[in-house]
C-alpha cells in the first residue's frame, strides 16, 4: 500500500502544484514555506517525522497548516500522526490525500476533521490511471476554505478568552 497509478503525482504535476498555486495567490495568507517529509518504514521514524514536522511549524509560528498525502494506507500513519501533532499544538490543520472507499485511514485521531479526500474514480478505489486520483485545484481551494475557517474560529476563541 501506498502510492499506486493513479495517486502518483507526476513531475509536471509538481512543477504546477495546484496547492502551492492556491496559498500563494491568496493575499490574506502568508505563505511560510513548503515543508517535504518522507514517509519512513518503521512506526517509531513514523511518529518522529510527524513530530518534526509540528515542532517546525510551531517554531515558525504558523497560524495554520495545510498538509497533502500523494500516499495512503501505511503513508497515513505518518499523515494522521502529522495532522495530530500540529493539532496539539494548537495550530488549525487542514489536509488532501485520498482515502476513497477502501482506503480510508488506518489509524484516526480528532484532528482529521477537514480533510480532503482527492479521489475520483467512479468507485471510490486506486486506479491503474496515472494521475486520476491527484489533487486539483477545487480540492485544494476546499482546502484552504476550511483552514480560513478554522483559523478565524481559533481567532474568535481567543479573542472570547482575553
Amino acid at each position: 500500500m501506498g502510492i499506486g497509478p493513479s495517486t502518483k503525482e507526476t513531475t509536471l504535476h509538481h512543477f504546477r502544484d495546484p496547492l502551492l498555486e492556491v496559498v500563494s495567490e491568496d493575499t490574506d495568507l502568508d505563505l511560510l514555506g513548503i515543508l517535504l517529509v518522507g514517509t519512513p518504514d518503521g512506526n517509531e521514524e513514523k511518529m518522529f517525522v510527524g513530530t518534526r514536522a509540528a515542532v517546525m511549524a510551531e517554531c515558525m509560528r504558523a497560524d495554520g497548516v495545510i498538509i497533502s498525502c500523494d500516499g495512503w494506507g501505511n503513508s497515513h500513519v505518518d499523515y494522521t500522526n502529522t495532522v495530530e501533532q500540529i493539532g496539539k499544538r494548537g495550530i488549525p490543520v487542514t489536509g488532501i490525500t485520498f482515502n476513497g472507499t477502501v482506503a480510508q485511514f488506518v489509524v484516526v485521531n480528532d484532528y482529521l476533521d477537514a480533510i480532503i479526500d482527492i479521489n475520483k474514480s467512479a468507485d471510490g478505489t486506486e486506479t491503474d490511471v496515472v494521475g486520476e486520483n491527484n489533487m486539483t485545484k477545487l480540492d485544494c481551494l476546499k482546502a484552504k476554505a476550511l483552514l480560513k475557517l478554522k483559523m478565524q474560529k481559533k481567532e474568535r476563541e481567543e479573542k472570547a478568552i482575553k
